[in-house]
């Protein structure tokens, strides 16, 4: 198995099957890639919209809602891939990205992660802006080497917003994230963002500076 492609999902049931199609539909052999949802003990539709997908899925519940930091190292512990990407369930990607990202990988062995620019995208699909990720880089779309995040310790459970940033750092004083400029991830923005609870951002910047130092922007 080449890729583990792991999406979390948190009451977002309603976006959760344009995430799963869009990595169904990848333009890399279906024998290559799997696909790993983790349902954060969701209360909406989201069980109902897995069943749909039970043979091509491989989808695990937890008991109780954990965070993204736990939901990920579970799909990570789970996972039989090679390769590791993270997909939000409320966003999706283009059909060419695993093959992309995966050709990166296996033919530049000095490569520890490769990451790929986004479209911001509205609710309705429209895209919005095209954003470079080396410029404004966010925590998916990017193919890591499984082995090399076991190495970094995995994400930090005590982080419940801002563990992306506090993954890349850890991951970046060891290893290198290498951009792709080609948006082939899709970035969906709406009301859910967990980047518009203000409080919550400020709390968990709070942490970020305090493990790892407050730097000048």
């Amino acid at each position: 198995m080449l890729v583990s492609v792991i999406i979390t999902c948190y009451n977002y049931g309603r976006y959760l099957e344009r995430a799963i199609r869009s990595v169904m539909n990848q333009s890399l052999g279906k024998e290559q890639y799997e696909i790993i949802v983790i349902d954060d003990a969701s209360t909406d539709e989201t069980p109902q919209v897995l069943e749909n997908y039970t043979d091509l899925v491989r989808a695990f519940r937890m008991e109780k809602n954990a965070g993204l930091s736990e939901s990920r190292n579970f799909g990570i512990r789970k996972a039989r891939g090679q390769y590791i990407v993270f997909l939000d369930a409320d966003d999706y990607i283009q059909y060419e990205m695993l093959r992309t990202e995966s050709v990166f990988l296996t033919e530049n062995n000095r490569l520890d992660a490769v990451a790929v620019d986004y479209y911001l995208v509205n609710e309705f699909g429209d895209h919005l802006e095209w954003v470079s990720a080396a410029e404004r880089p966010i925590a998916c779309g990017i193919m890591f080497r499984k082995d090399r995040l076991f190495d970094v310790g995995l994400y930090d459970t005590t982080f419940r917003a801002r563990e992306d940033e506090d993954l890349r750092k850890r991951y970046l004083e060891r290893f290198n994230i290498y951009n792709i400029i080609l948006p082939l991830y899709r970035y969906r923005r709406h009301g859910g963002n967990l980047t518009d609870n203000t409080d919550e951002m400020d709390k968990y910047q709070k942490m970020l500076d305090d493990k790892h130092g407050k730097t000048d922007a």
